[in-house]
């Protein structure tokens, strides 16, 4: 018997080494998975672009820019169809008086009509282009609609094609008042978020309808603030809008939203970089 007893004790020293192996593998799989569970830091979005950055104005191309240079996570824009069928960046349905859907582009693009910074309107295609110089950051694509089916015929593709043109698809968050938009953007380009806005369903009903997360006014929250988890429990992301004060930035952080979009995106990531 003596003869193996070396054997014995070299099998069983080896097989301490592997077994100290597998636990320190363990531990550094534990460690690692502790890490990937940690939450993610909200996201701030830049409302109407930095509008209030030195030189910019709202939906201006200067506006998106300064969201680039400060690094926010996105900037909101929103766009409009004017009656000839061109897509431009502006937050209203008119324009200088005009009705955005029935004015002819050459009429809302010259001259005399100008944004607070002096820009002349955006095109949509320009807005595109001008984001290719901040390719981190994402586009939060808002169209203005009010439902109107014919409307949303002529501007939801010529939205995405102006999308797919400038390859910026994976940048790309739509956002919508009207359910019927939201809807069509999630069937045309499946795997793009597509949020609501309207505020009045809760998240259920919105998982229902294929739609990626809820963007609600930060009052809707604080009448509904189980929504966040009940949004969260159903695998969808929790926008806000448009919160400015460092109150209610920070009451809408503690319920866990997300994102959080703002006119104020500085405050916003200030507060989040101090949060523990």
């Amino acid at each position: 018997m003596s003869k193996y007893r070396p054997d014995f004790f070299h099998i069983f020293a080896e097989t301490d080494k592997i077994m100290k192996r597998i636990c320190l593998f363990l531990l550094l799989g534990c460690a690692l998975a502790a890490c990937s569970e940690k939450p993610a830091a909200p996201q701030v979005i830049a409302h109407r672009g930095y509008w209030k950055a030195e030189g910019a104005a709202q939906n201006s191309i200067a506006a998106l820019q300064a969201a680039g240079r400060i690094g926010a996570y996105g900037s909101e824009f929103d766009v409009n169809l004017t009656s000839d069928g061109v897509l431009v960046v502006n937050h209203d349905f008119t324009y200088h008086g005009y009705k955005i859907y029935d004015t002819p582009f050459e009429v809302l693009h010259n001259d005399t009509l100008r944004l607070a910074n002096g820009e002349l309107i955006p095109t949509l295609d320009e807005y595109l282009e001008a984001s290719l110089q901040y390719p981190q950051m994402k586009l939060i694509f808002e169209l203005k609609s009010e439902g109107d089916p014919e409307y949303e015929a002529r501007a939801i593709p010529g939205s995405v094609e102006a999308i797919k043109k400038y390859g910026v698809t994976d940048r790309v968050e739509f956002i919508s008042f009207s359910l019927s938009a939201c809807v069509a953007f999630a069937k045309l380009m499946p795997g793009v978020r597509v949020e609501y806005l309207g505020g009045e369903l809760a998240p259920a009903e919105i998982k229902k309808l294929g739609l990626s997360g809820i963007d609600y006014y930060y009052e809707v929250f604080d009448k509904h603030p189980d929504w966040i988890g009940e949004a969260h429990d159903l695998g969808m992301i929790v926008n806000v809008w448009t919160v400015n004060e460092e109150a209610d930035i920070t009451r809408m952080l503690d319920l866990g939203v997300d994102q959080v979009t703002t006119n104020e995106p500085e405050l916003a990531q200030r507060l989040i970089a101090a949060r523990p």
